[in-house]
C-alpha cells in the first residue's frame, strides 16, 4: 500500500485527471499544490510555461513540496513556444539528441527532478481505480473471434510502441488496418474510421508509468461511436480511464464494447 505524502506538488498539463487528483488530497488531508502548464492546464494554483524549469522547482520547493506527480495531456511545443529559461536551456543542452523521441525526453526529466531531490510518483500509485481493469466494462462484449483480432492489435501496439512511434492501433478483423503516429488517437480514429473496427491502446513496453501512462476516456468513446467502431480494448494495468461511469455509460448507451485485456 502507498504511503501518502503530507505535502504534494501536482505539475499539469490538460484534462480531468489534475483535477481529480486535487480532489483526493483535499479528501485525504493532503496539503497540494498545482503549477499548470499555461495553455494546456484548464486550472492550477500557479500557472507556469513549460520552459520556466528553474521557476517551477524554485515555487515548489518553495512550497515544501518533495512529492510529486506529473499528470495531464501536453502537446510537444516549439522551441519558440517554449522560450525555455536558463535552467530548461541547460537541460536541453546537457540532453542533446536524446531529446528526439518522447521515452528519452521523459526519463531524462525524471531523473533530472530525481536529481534535485524530488520523488515522483504515478498518478495511479494514489488513484489505482484510475487503471483499466482486466474483463469487459460494458453490456455488449468482444466475440471469441474478436479477442482474437484484439490480441493481434495488442502485439501491434506494444511493437510501435517499443520503438517510439504510438499506443494504439486500429483493426478490422484480422488486419492492422492502421497505427498511432505524431498525430495522435483521435487522428488514428478518424484516419482508420471503418464499421466494425476495433480501438486498441497499450502501454509502450520500455515506457516510465510514473510519468507517462496512455488514457482513455469518454471523448475517445464519442469519437469511435460516431464513426462505427465495435469497440475499444484497451491493456489491464497498463491504461488510465480518466472518467470510467461515463465512459462506460456512453458506451452502452452506443452499444460499444470497452474491455481490458
Amino acid at each position: 500500500m502507498t504511503v501518502l505524502p503530507s505535502k504534494l506538488g501536482i505539475v499539469a498539463g490538460g484534462g480531468i485527471l489534475p483535477a481529480k487528483l486535487r480532489a483526493f488530497c483535499a479528501a485525504n488531508d493532503i496539503d497540494s499544490f498545482t503549477i499548470g502548464f499555461e495553455g494546456h492546464a484548464d486550472s492550477a494554483d500557479r500557472f507556469m510555461r513549460l520552459g520556466e524549469a528553474g521557476n517551477i522547482i524554485a515555487a515548489l520547493r518553495e512550497r515544501g513540496c518533495k512529492d510529486l506527480v506529473l499528470i495531464g495531456s501536453v502537446k510537444r511545443p516549439s522551441l519558440s513556444e517554449l522560450r525555455p529559461d536558463l535552467r530548461t536551456a541547460a537541460f536541453f543542452a546537457k540532453l542533446g539528441l536524446r531529446a528526439l523521441g518522447d521515452d528519452g525526453l521523459l526519463k531524462a526529466i525524471r531523473a533530472e527532478l530525481e536529481g534535485e531531490g524530488f520523488t515522483i510518483h504515478g498518478i495511479h500509485e494514489l488513484l489505482p481505480d484510475l487503471l483499466m481493469p482486466a474483463g469487459v466494462l460494458t453490456n455488449t462484449a468482444p466475440t471469441e473471434t474478436m479477442y482474437e483480432h484484439i490480441h493481434t492489435g495488442l502485439m501491434a501496439s506494444r511493437h510501435i510502441g517499443k520503438q517510439d512511434i504510438g499506443q494504439s492501433v486500429v483493426v478490422l478483423g484480422d488486419d492492422v488496418i492502421s497505427t498511432e503516429d505524431e498525430h495522435g488517437t483521435d487522428a488514428l480514429i478518424k484516419r482508420a474510421a471503418v464499421k466494425g473496427a476495433i480501438l486498441v491502446k497499450s502501454s509502450k513496453p520500455q515506457q516510465d508509468r510514473k510519468l507517462d501512462m496512455p488514457t482513455l476516456g469518454s471523448d475517445t468513446v464519442k469519437l469511435c461511436a460516431s464513426l462505427g467502431y465495435a469497440g475499444i480494448a484497451a491493456e489491464a494495468g497498463g491504461v488510465l480511464i480518466a472518467d470510467r461511469d461515463e465512459m462506460v455509460s456512453l458506451a452502452n448507451a452506443a452499444g460499444l464494447f470497452v474491455v481490458g485485456v
